[in-house]
């Protein structure tokens, strides 16, 4: 299986730790990105790329290549430590880069054959928001399947974390890495992602004619009975 972590954070705390753990479980090949080492810029609300496309975005340079690994992946997971209750700012900064890639606009067919998982850890609390913030983007891209795990560690650091809680996370991640190996490739869209998209169809098809979306959902058939989900030769590009 092709995995990709990426991390909202350059070190390798207590929430890498559980997400190489579930990659290594998982078995495949992993590739790992750091944020902001790997990627440290902010949207501008330039709006280039909804009115064009992502490639345009003045920040695609750096971006490129975090997207075409996600694009070819298979799993892709998103760890973020718990700052403020949410997922770090880096985080949120790469993901703004996603905008036009929601199901509300132009979502890409690989999106729909693959799985995801939203890992934070916290010393106390927050992990249901830090998750909440990446499954958002996971959905509105139309992954069919998404998993969270979080976790209290009650450290600082990885080295500090209690065994009591160390054979907590080593329990989730066994029966997460199996769960998402049986379920490679996932056989259909959430809910959630199918509500969206007949939504965002229903609209094109009676009033919402904004461009270049409506082309774009045009040109693929989406209006018609193409269904992003059943395009077999989105899976592998």
């Amino acid at each position: 299986m092709n995995i990709v972590i990426i991390s909202g954070q350059n070190h390798k705390g207590s929430t890498y730790l559980v997400a190489r753990e579930l990659a290594e479980k998982v078995g495949g090949e992993i590739t790992e990105f750091f944020l902001p080492r790997d990627f440290d810029e902010p949207c501008i609300g330039c709006w280039t790329c909804f009115r064009t496309e992502l490639s345009h975005c003045p920040h695609y340079g750096k971006l490129q290549k975090l997207t075409d690994t996600m694009d070819r992946a298979d799993l892709i997971i998103l760890a973020s430590p718990v700052y403020v209750f949410h997922a770090t700012g880096q985080m949120m900064s790469f993901l703004d880069h996603y905008g036009t890639r929601w199901m509300v606009h132009r979502p890409d067919e690989r999106m729909f054959h693959k799985q995801g998982v939203c890992i934070s850890t916290a010393a106390g609390g927050g992990m249901r928001s830090t998750n909440q913030d990446m499954y958002h983007s996971l959905m509105f891209w139309g992954l069919p399947k998404i998993y969270r795990l979080g976790f209290a560690v009650r450290a600082a650091g990885p080295k500090e974390i209690p065994e009591k809680i160390r054979q907590k996370i080593h329990r989730k991640t066994d029966a997460l890495a199996n769960k998402i190996r049986r379920n490679n490739p996932p056989s259909a869209p959430s809910l959630k992602a199918k509500f969206w998209f007949y939504a965002v169809r229903f609209a094109h098809m009676h009033s919402l004619n904004i461009e270049p979306d409506y082309s774009y959902w045009e040109e693929r058939g989406w209006h018609g009975k193409n269904r992003p989900w059943n395009t077999v030769s989105a899976i592998r590009d």
